[in-house]
């Protein structure tokens, strides 16, 4: 039951999104997505004649079993149950309501597929053919530097582990001259720092020096400008570049992505020998709890510590 205000089901989301936007520092990506779900909740409400005002546990619980009717994963449901309840748990919190319905809702059971990692020789296969391309460009200014963009994007993100919505609207402040480590602006806008490696850092050199000599960098915000809407590259736009430089090197393009590239980064990373928590930290990952999908990748790294350091390891 609604206790005060504009109980309408816009009026109660808008509420919502504004205390993330406000709050929690939500980005446009986040609002829209919590936008969508919590405005397909409320339309499967108002098929029952219900609302977000007077929704009970038998409402949620009846959403859930549509969406699983519908086809939706469990993870896709969990996260639809997780703007829900973050929802009630607001209006509840302000007084919009005099309970929390989705309170005793227990969510889908998630099993969470460990990423796609690409191998390190995989990995070393894809930069050495975006060299070789760049280098092997013969036409325009504006060709060669295609190139070099695409080799920086590669080597950056592989050298960072940026989510790619952070590589793609870097800004051309980021890489001040000489910069030994990039100034990342991640989600709710929380800020990190990551260090750049040498080949990282001789590709940004190699791209800054070609935009700068074709003029297109001139006044630009970001760091990967575009003439499109949004001013920089587009994720879309990378990933297609990725997938086709993948064919050119003979590598699957089935699972190339640039998330691919981000799980490689943590994977090899800990392969190495790096900290749970200090890849927690390069990703951006705000709980560990994220960050530990990758620790399947030490289960041979710690048999093998165990075989080579226990004492009693001939018996192991």
């Amino acid at each position: 039951m609604a206790l005060k205000g504009n109980s309408s089901d816009p009026a109660l989301i808008e509420l919502f999104l504004d205390m993330v936007a406000a709050e929690r520092g939500g980005t446009k990506n986040t609002l829209a997505a919590y936008g969508r779900d919590l405005a397909d909740f409320s339309a499967a409400l108002s098929a029952r004649r219900r609302s977000i005002a007077d929704a009970t546990s038998e409402d949620v619980r009846s959403y859930l079993a549509t969406l699983a009717g519908r086809g939706f994963a469990s993870s896709s449901a969990a996260r639809r149950l997780s703007a829900i309840r973050q929802l009630f748990r607001f209006l509840y919190s302000e007084g919009h309501r005099r309970e929390d319905p989705s309170a005793v809702i227990e969510g889908p059971k998630r099993v969470r597929a460990l990423p796609q990692v690409l191998g390190m020789a995989e990995v070393e296969r894809l930069l050495a053919t975006a060299r070789s391309e760049m280098n092997r460009e013969r036409g325009s200014p504006l060709a060669r530097l295609r190139g070099a963009r695409r080799t920086c994007l590669i080597e950056v993100l592989y050298a960072t582990g940026l989510r790619v919505s952070e590589l793609v609207t870097l800004p051309v402040s980021a890489a001040a001259q000489n910069a030994q480590m990039l100034i990342v602006r991640g989600k709710g806008g929380k800020e990190r720092l990551v260090p750049l490696n040498e080949p990282a850092k001789a590709a940004m050199r190699d791209y800054l020096a070609l935009l700068a000599k074709t003029g297109q960098g001139r006044k630009a915000k970001w760091l990967f400008p575009s003439f499109g809407r949004s001013g920089h590259i587009t994720r879309q736009h990378f990933a297609r570049e990725l997938k086709a430089l993948a064919a050119t090197a003979g590598l699957s393009t089935r699972e190339m992505s640039p998330h691919a590239l981000r799980h490689a980064f943590a994977s090899h990373l800990l392969h190495n020998g790096a900290g749970l928590r200090v890849v927690q930290t390069l990703l951006g990952h705000a709980d560990i709890s994220t960050t530990q999908i990758y620790t399947h990748v030490l289960d041979e790294r710690l048999k093998s510590l165990v075989r080579d350091l226990h004492p009693l390891a001939e018996n192991v």
